[in-house]
């Protein structure tokens, strides 16, 4: 960031350039121009470049006679000027956040504050923190953020109200920290901080959100169609009765007998499930709590995150102090290279030990292997994770085949496309896309490589978490919009909006891509019929809302509904050794259920249905959780826009 005055001394300049360099896209550069008053008020505000590798943004705000005309990319519009604002736009460098809480600071701290060229933000002062940094200790004042991008935004200032922190998100939901120098040694207290404090700054909702009757004693939810998880016949006018966190009784009406003095909760015509899993997380954020509940999902597995913010986090909803589904953890590890990821090197054996212990130690039940790993690494973190009692997960690393790593011990497999790179003839390594995407086409599931493939996945037990929605959203173009395949993106935060549903026209290698894509679906239908354990994860993607988009492909893949189901429910938690405590609705197990409208073994778009949510014995209504975090609630109807054949 640069500061510039100008010949006019009410008048200040701000530059501010971001270059972020992304080893997979290139360069991902950001500039804004900013023109203020003295007293900060906005004169002329541009932003231009990408927000992430898949996004960009183009969009100026010029004040002049007390109007603003407003650009976004060639389409300029005129409008009243606001009495108060600021400017300032989505996932924008620090400094703009550091200018948007002076201007609010000193121009009467208003419980809301208009944005152009759009939105509305509310800046939250949450005490002080105090650091200690070079020896000595500093208490810094400590803020939330709302409304510029999705979610929260934790920052610290000094006393003279200059930025010394910011824990806030990129467009692609990873984590963004910007620390002045001097402060780089307190970075892992800042992120625990923020984790911590969005989780308490979510308290409220938990309270708010919480439907009273489940809260105490014994609750019974009678009336509806139990699909229990187990592949057993769906039980019509059944009975689930609930006390201080687990199932006591769950069948048909005629044989629960329910207790006297329980809440009684009439559901009939909807259907019980057990509560769904996400196996392929990023909890990068505390606003994903509450969507995962609302979209029916109790537990994650989180494949990869800050370590602070996600023990922070995970904590604080396992004492009851967030809001939130159960997180189950992957720790990250990666080597160095070009593609490295993240803090935590394993370059040599006792790197490999000490990362997997501490892991260990923190109570994650897995590690994740990523992108520049040596094979030799991989067999010393799988070694020492199995006889610590964990598994290994994740990518496998550049150079490497997925045979290799599963013969060096790693479990799992993150990604359909690492199961189809060995189902055809190795590429040289300086092969390029169109050369890669050539072989996905080229793969016969039925050919004798193939087989050889799914054989050796299934004799040692491998599973495999494919997202493919995720793959799906790569093949999205302006003929074929992101929300024609998910509607959800029609409802969530208006500062997604943007992010989820700008794509380019269609390309030379846009059909190349969806029929890859349409291939690794018929990958995911062969691994399954060969009995190869396949389970349901995002990688985010949609919040919400892909996870029933992973299903539904499934089902398109050859799945039965219920077999779709389990691959979110009972599979899983077989997988992570939970079977025993949930992943059904039966007698003896943890209360994670949910209750949705119409029937998901019909039509397995009817999962999405979600309207309240069971977990840990606390029931909750979906549709305040997609409000509480600022998305609109899903409803029924809107799955008639969802096309049959999708």
């Amino acid at each position: 960031m640069k500061k510039h005055t100008r010949s006019r001394p009410t008048e200040t300049h701000w530059q501010s350039q971001s270059t972020s360099n992304s080893p997979i896209a290139g360069a991902v550069p950001l500039t804004i121009n900013f023109h203020a008053a003295k007293d900060l008020t906005p004169q002329s505000f541009e932003i231009k470049g990408k927000t992430s590798r898949l996004s960009e943004i183009d969009q100026t705000v010029e004040v002049k006679d007390g109007k603003v005309s407003l650009r976004n990319r060639d389409k300029w519009t005129d409008a009243d000027l606001p009495r108060q604002f600021f400017t300032i736009a989505g996932y924008a460098p620090a400094t703009m956040q550091m200018l948007l809480v002076r201007f609010w600071a000193t121009h009467g701290s208003p419980a809301g504050l208009r944005t152009l060229p759009t939105g509305k933000v509310r800046v939250e002062p949450r005490g002080q923190d105090v650091f200690s940094v070079n020896g000595k200790s500093e208490k810094l004042d400590r803020y939330l953020v709302e409304g510029v991008i999705w979610g929260r935004e934790t920052l610290w200032f000094d006393s003279k109200r200059n930025l010394v922190a910011a824990v806030t998100l990129d467009a692609e939901f990873d984590h963004f920290e910007a620390i002045r120098e001097g402060y780089e040694s307190a970075l892992g207290t800042f992120v625990g901080r923020a984790g911590t404090d969005g989780m308490e700054a979510l308290a409220g909702m938990t309270k708010t959100r919480t439907v009273s009757a489940g809260n105490k004693g014994t609750l019974a939810l009678v009336g509806a169609t139990l699909v229990d998880g187990t592949g057993s016949a769906a039980i019509p006018d059944a009975v689930v009765v609930v006390k201080k966190g687990r199932i006591v009784a769950a069948g048909p009406r005629g044989k629960v007998k329910i207790p006297s003095r329980s809440t009684v909760v009439d559901v009939p015509g909807k259907t019980i499930l057990p509560g769904l899993w996400d196996m392929h997380a990023h909890f990068e954020q505390v606003e994903w709590g509450p969507i995962y509940l609302a979209a029916g999902v109790t537990t994650v597995r989180d494949c990869g995150n800050e370590f602070e913010f996600i023990t922070a986090v995970r904590d604080a909803i396992a004492a009851g102090r967030g809001l939130g589904p159960r997180l189950l953890l992957a720790g990250i590890v990666d080597g160095t290279g070009a593609l490295a990821l993240g803090v935590q090197r394993v370059d040599t054996p006792d790197q490999a030990r000490m990362w997997t212990d501490r892991y260990h130690d923190a109570g994650f039940q897995q590690m994740k292997i990523y992108s520049s790993v040596t094979l030799e690494e991989v067999k010393i973190i799988a070694e020492e994770a199995h006889r610590l009692g964990m598994t290994v997960t994740g990518h496998v690393p550049q150079g490497l085949n997925a045979f290799q790593v599963i013969e060096a011990g790693q479990d799992q497999i993150n990604h359909i496309d690492y199961v189809a790179q060995i189902m055809h003839a190795p590429l040289p390594p300086d092969a390029d896309r169109t050369a890669r995407l050539q072989a996905v086409l080229d793969i016969d599931v039925n050919s004798d490589e193939a087989r050889k493939a799914i054989s050796f996945l299934k004799a040692r037990s491998t599973v495999i978490d494919p997202t493919i929605a995720l793959m799906e959203f790569f093949t999205a173009t302006t003929a074929k919009p992101p929300v024609s395949f998910e509607p959800g993106i029609a409802d969530v935060a208006p500062e997604l909006v943007e992010q989820l549903a700008d794509v380019g026209p269609p390309t030379d290698r846009s059909e190349t891509v969806e029929k890859a894509f349409e291939k690794d679906l018929e990958i995911v239908g062969a691994l399954h019929r060969a009995g190869v354990p396949i389970v349901a994860g995002t990688d985010q993607t949609v919040p919400g809302h892909s996870l029933h988009r992973e299903i539904e492909l499934y089902v398109r893949a050859g799945f039965t509904p219920m077999e779709a189901i389990q691959a979110a429910t009972t599979v899983p938690a077989h997988v992570m050794g939970l079977d025993k405590e949930t992943g059904t609705v039966e007698a003896g197990k943890r209360a994670d259920l949910i209750v949705i409208d119409g029937d998901p073994l019909a039509d397995i778009r009817n999962t999405r249905n979600v309207e309240l949510v069971v977990t840990g014995g606390k029931m909750y209504d979906s549709a305040d959780l997609w409000r509480g975090a600022g998305f609109k609630p899903w409803m029924k109807n809107r799955a008639a826009a969802h096309a049959s054949g999708n």
